[in-house]
C-alpha cells in the first residue's frame, strides 16, 4: 500500500526530492564532480548531468571523455528505464580494483533524455569515494538506485525497505 511520507523542508540552499518532477528532469551542471576508485581518480568534470527525479536524490552522469582512458570496460547485459531507454553496463577498472557493473550509459536514449547519451553514471557505494564540490557523497539506500546524496538535497529517499510503492 502506498504511504506518503512527509518531506523534509528544505533549508537555505537545499532542494527537497519531493519538489523534483515526473517523469525526471534532466539539467546541465557546473559544480566539480570526481569519482575515485582503487586510490586513482577515474573521472574529474565540471560538465555533469544531473538527473532529477521524485522521491530520488539526484543521478550525476559523467561524460565519457572525462574519464580516465582504459577505466570503463564493457561488461554484457542491459536494464530498460521506463522514462531514459536501454542502458548498457559497464566495469570501473583502476589501481587494484575492478567493480563489476558498477557503471551505465545509455547510448541511444529515449528524446527528452538526449542530453545523457554517451554519458556514464555509477554507483557511488561501490567507488573509494565520489565527490561533489569537494563533499563526499553518500549512496542513496537499497542498491537498486544509484543516487547521489549530499548535504543540500534532502528527503525522504525511495530506496530503503518499504519504499519501493513511492
Amino acid at each position: 500500500m502506498f504511504r506518503r511520507v512527509p518531506p523534509v523542508v528544505a533549508g537555505p540552499g537545499q532542494e527537497s526530492v519531493w519538489d523534483y518532477p515526473r517523469p525526471p528532469r534532466v539539467e546541465r551542471s557546473t559544480r566539480l564532480v570526481t569519482v575515485v576508485l582503487g586510490g586513482v581518480e577515474v573521472c574529474r568534470t565540471t560538465r555533469g548531468i544531473r538527473v532529477l527525479e521524485t522521491s530520488h536524490p539526484p543521478g550525476w552522469y559523467l561524460p565519457r571523455e572525462d574519464w580516465l582512458p582504459g577505466s570503463l570496460h564493457p561488461a554484457g547485459g542491459s536494464s530498460f528505464c521506463e522514462w531514459k531507454g536501454v542502458a548498457a553496463y559497464l566495469d570501473v577498472v583502476a589501481g587494484d580494483r575492478r567493480e563489476f557493473r558498477a557503471a551505465w550509459t545509455y547510448d541511444d536514449p529515449a528524446e527528452a533524455f538526449s542530453l545523457l547519451r554517451g554519458a556514464v553514471a555509477v554507483y557511488p557505494g561501490r567507488m573509494d569515494v565520489c565527490t561533489v564540490d569537494g563533499e563526499p557523497v553518500r549512496p542513496q539506500e537499497g542498491g537498486f538506485y544509484g543516487g547521489w546524496v549530499t548535504s543540500d538535497v534532502v528527503g525522504p529517499f525511495k530506496g530503503p525497505p518499504g519504499t519501493s510503492g513511492w
